[in-house]
């Protein structure tokens, strides 16, 4: 390792005055808008001090932190800033990602296993994330705190931030400190009123893979790779994921070069939107051969990508689309067997409420723990502290387990190839490989299949967002109002017979959660769920989820969007989607 060394630098702590500053209430992926209200006078700087206010002392003062992020536009100043004002607040020492990338999986891992070059472990993480939506300079950028146990800050902090930023003056900045530069490893010290502060820049994958490679038997994935019938692609949208994939897919288990699309991170994902679905992953798409236009060429046995910060993740088979809430449920299924990290069984597993049930119907024919969550991974996290959860996933194509408190879009990539691999260990000299599809098939024929997609309106005005969903809930109080409405738009589809807003009570703190998503409950199984979401910049998404379940397995093999078209038209006239937002369609159809 690179030590630089600041001889006799004493930096100076400077208090700036500042006013508050509208409209920085975190949420539960943390504070998200485009970059030019980011790059206000005081903006950033006032959230980054609520955040240090908002934790007790003893997590700020003489603290390690980890400050890093998927390395979108405006990424690099805000590391310089947060560094300043972590010296200036007390911290002990910062560890910065080389060139300020760390997937935010990675993060979580370096938090709860990193062991600095000191002994030093890390208590918390400053994430500079949008996520999975677009960057540049007129595009997105994020914040977020992350705790001790690798997970996101919990409500009580996020809501404390909230309070601070209404109410702030002034905030601590070592403006004298010189920038640091993050991209050679290496460790940089200074002193301050407070004493001795080091900055330390380190290997952005390192830890993260020893990680994969204690969960994974990286051997066996490695003789499906090297398999003439088995091809792969894997497609990082020019997003952090490209740090990792590399290191994982090309040095470790001896994936082709050419099997790695958009692997190199950018500060504007290309151009491109990085969200990991049908719509925006269009080269991934039509390479596996679910594009408009047949190619000649054969497409992969298997292709992944990954979004902006590679916490999601999509999962493809040749010409074969896996649903988000098909993937975790087939993974909870063969965890057991396929990977080591699991092989002494599983201590429950839960889903997000608007995923599909896929995974109930596991939980219970394997007589598992099951647990329905709200959106948000901290609920997960809670369930897995308390020791009740080893998998978990969320239809917004997040998946992970226990390893971490985040959801991890590697790992699932990493799982999948894990449970292929041992289904064909016997067999990877045989004629035909077991296929993508074939365990996804052989899933529906022991489980049922549940027909499962979802509908984004995204940018729609606040206001009509607002009016739709408050339309809903008071045409929820009469069921015979909504079965009038239902059978005069399909007489084929089954009567509701419960309708409400999902309200969660955590098993472990007994908070409770309200008005996370309207619900309609058909009597064949049936859902329709509404959701205004959270991940947006600017206007509001909403989210409109169906589902229907199918346990004859002659009639498992539908296509999706013919098989849900009749309760498509239902929830269209249930919500007035035309009337509220003048939409016709969707932007998005997952």
């Amino acid at each position: 390792m690179v030590v630089v060394e600041s001889k006799e630098m004493v930096f100076k702590v400077s208090k700036v005055s500042t006013t508050p500053i509208d409209g920085q209430k975190p949420g539960t992926s943390g504070l998200r808008k485009k970059v030019k209200v980011f790059i206000q006078p005081h903006y950033l700087q006032n959230f980054v001090q609520s955040t240090f206010n908002a934790l007790t002392p003893e997590k700020v003062r003489g603290a390690t932190l980890v400050v890093s992020g998927d390395g979108r536009y405006l990424s690099k100043d805000a590391i310089q800033i947060i560094i300043k004002m972590s010296a200036a607040n007390g911290v002990r020492r910062v560890w910065v990602g080389q060139n300020g990338l760390l997937s935010t999986p990675a993060v979580s891992a370096v938090i709860r296993e990193r062991v600095g070059v000191d002994g030093s472990r890390a208590n918390g993480a400053f994430i500079l994330t949008a996520s999975h939506n677009p960057g540049g300079p007129h595009e997105d950028f994020g914040i977020k705190y992350n705790m001790e146990n690798g997970g996101p800050a919990p409500e009580a902090i996020t809501d404390k931030i909230f309070e601070n930023t209404k109410t702030i003056t002034e905030y601590l900045i070592a403006e004298d400190l010189p920038n640091i530069d993050i991209s050679t490893i290496g460790v940089a010290n200074f002193l301050g009123p407070e004493g001795q502060f080091d900055v330390e820049v380190f290997d952005s994958a390192g830890d993260y893979v020893k990680l994969m490679k204690s969960i994974f038997d990286f051997e066996l994935i490695c003789k499906l790779l090297s398999s003439s019938k088995f091809t792969f692609c894997y497609d990082a949208l020019h997003g952090v994921a490209g740090a990792y994939a590399h290191r994982i897919f090309v040095e470790e288990l001896g994936a082709q070069e050419s099997s790695l699309l958009n692997c190199v991170p950018k500060e504007d994902f290309g151009g491109g939107h990085p969200d990991p679905n049908l719509t925006y992953a269009k080269e991934l798409v039509a390479r596996m051969g679910l594009g408009k236009s047949d190619s000649a060429v054969d497409p992969p046995e298997f292709g992944a990508a990954a979004d902006g910060d590679a916490d999601r993740n999509m999962i493809l088979g040749k010409r074969f689309f896996v649903t988000p809430s098909d993937s975790v449920a087939i993974i909870a299924a063969n965890a057991v067997d396929a990977i080591p990290y699991f092989s002494s069984g599983l201590k429950g597993v839960a889903r997000s409420m608007p995923t599909s049930a896929a995974l109930d119907v596991v939980a219970k024919n394997l007589n598992l723990k099951f647990f329905e969550v709200p959106t948000g991974w901290k609920f997960f996290g809670n369930l897995m502290d308390a020791g009740l959860c080893s998998i978990c996933g969320e239809e917004s194509f997040g998946t992970g387990s226990d390893h971490i408190r985040e959801k991890d879009g590697i790992w699932a990539v990493l799982a999948w190839l894990s449970i292929l691999a041992f289904k064909n260990k016997e067999n990877l000299n045989g004629d035909k490989l077991v296929t993508v599809e074939d365990i996804v098939r052989q899933h529906w024929a022991i489980h049922g299949r549940h027909y499962y997609t979802r509908y984004d309106y995204e940018n729609v005005d606040a206001g009509a967002a607002k009016d739709l969903m408050a339309c809903l809930v008071k045409l929820q109080s009469s069921l015979d109002e909504i079965n009038s409405i239902v059978k005069g738009a399909r007489s084929d589809v089954s009567n509701v017979v419960n309708a409400d807003e999902f309200e969660y009570k955590d098993p472990v703190d007994g908070s409770v959660s309200k008005h996370q998503g309207i619900r309609f409950l058909f009597e064949d199984g049936s859902r329709l769920v509404f959701r205004l979401s959270g991940t947006g910049s600017e206007g509001a998404t909403i989210r409109l989820y169906i589902e229907q379940y199918e346990k004859d397995s002659s009639k498992t093999g539908r296509d999706s969007q013919g098989a849900l078209a009749p309760l498509v038209e239902v929830a269209l006239k249930l919500s007035k989607m035309l009337e509220f937002t003048g939409r016709s369609a969707p932007t998005v159809i997952t």
